[in-house]
């Protein structure tokens, strides 16, 4: 993305908080649940459901969570590693099952992503979750438990950086990954979030309110016909993927388009997109706005491309499973949450 694209984030952040809803239980809006945010002093699990990462590599993450106010809670998968992952199977199911039923955690945050969540999302027991959810933060391979989530109970979560990508020396972080990961604090504060970016040439103009959903597309086409398969019918989907060859993205979107997750939907959000070179003589032809527009060029949806979410430093908290209203004009396009506004 164009950093110099992006206009502005969080106009409504600080002058709207939603006090009301801290320290509640959850809220069930339309079939869906929206865990209590939280309040100083409330704990935050870390957990590590993929890859494995080491207590040094986090500490940065610790401390600046600690400074927003709350506490911190490691759990037994922090610094373990079997090959890698964040332990076995076993245990990292273990780990993660014992901060969701844990009534004194209010977040558990994802160490990091890589892979693995699809290898224990069938062993947890989500029976005391649901009737008291709390938010689950992360990306990339955690894309598989926000899927889960809301395929099965419509339980918002945050998609968002990780410890992983907080800097080890913030005056050596550039501003918009400083603001990238203030979002959290703010999405998990109960902030009405509000971000805004110039228009690109690709875009589609247009209006659509909807509850957002997605995550990395690759995981996204993983999780097709199985238990924790998206729902996209009247929402805002948002996708981003890292690592792919345009003729692999190309195929991800013919999944999305032929499995009909693009027939119905509100609105299109295309975040950043790291793509591999094409190898010599083996050049697809297609650009990533030309994979997307051919897909959707059947349907009249609002689209936004270059989305400040991904595998990137301008990876801002998204709440999924909440409401928003996306609105993407000549000037600019700006997604802003709209529950109970």
């Amino acid at each position: 993305m164009n950093r110099k694209n992006f206009i502005s984030l969080f106009a409504l952040s600080a002058s709207v908080p939603w006090k009301g809803w801290k320290g509640l239980g959850p809220i069930a809006i339309d079939n869906r649940l929206i865990p209590p945010y939280l309040r100083p002093g409330d704990t935050i699990g870390i957990t590590c459901p993929a890859g494995n990462i080491t207590l040094p590599e986090i500490q940065s993450a610790m401390q600046e969570i600690e400074n927003w106010g709350f506490k911190i809670r490691l759990g037994d998968t922090v610094g373990k590693k079997d090959f890698t992952f964040g332990g076995t199977d076993a245990e990292r199911a273990a780990d993660f099952q014992q901060m969701m039923d844990d009534p004194s955690l209010k977040a558990i945050l994802c160490a990091r992503g890589g892979y693995g969540a699809i290898r224990i999302v069938d062993r947890l027991n989500f029976t005391t979750f649901k009737d008291r959810p709390k938010w689950i933060i992360g990306f990339s391979d955690i894309t598989v438990l926000h899927c889960h989530l809301s395929r099965n109970w419509g339980i918002a979560s945050i998609h968002s950086k990780m410890c992983n990508s907080f800097p080890d020396d913030w005056s050596k972080a550039e501003p918009v990954q400083i603001e990238s990961i203030k979002s959290i604090r703010l999405a998990l504060e109960g902030q009405k979030m509000k971000y805004e970016i110039s228009a690109g040439p690709y875009n589609r103009i247009g209006s659509a309110e909807g509850v957002l959903v997605g995550g990395n597309l690759k995981t996204i086409e993983t999780l097709s016909c199985t238990k924790s398969d998206i729902i996209t019918d009247n929402r805002i989907l948002f996708v981003e993927d890292t690592g792919e060859y345009l003729y692999s993205i190309d195929r991800m979107f013919w999944n999305l388009k032929r499995t009909g997750k693009l027939d119905k939907l509100a609105g299109l959000i295309i975040g950043g997109f790291k793509i591999k070179p094409d190898d010599p003589g083996e050049e697809f032809g297609k650009t990533l706005y030309d994979i997307v527009l051919e897909k959707v060029k059947d349907y009249s949806y609002p689209i936004c491309f270059d989305f400040p979410v991904g595998h990137q430093k301008d990876n801002y908290a998204l709440k999924c499973g909440v409401k928003h209203r996306l609105e993407v004009n000549a000037d600019k396009a700006v997604l802003v949450e709209s529950e109970l506004s």
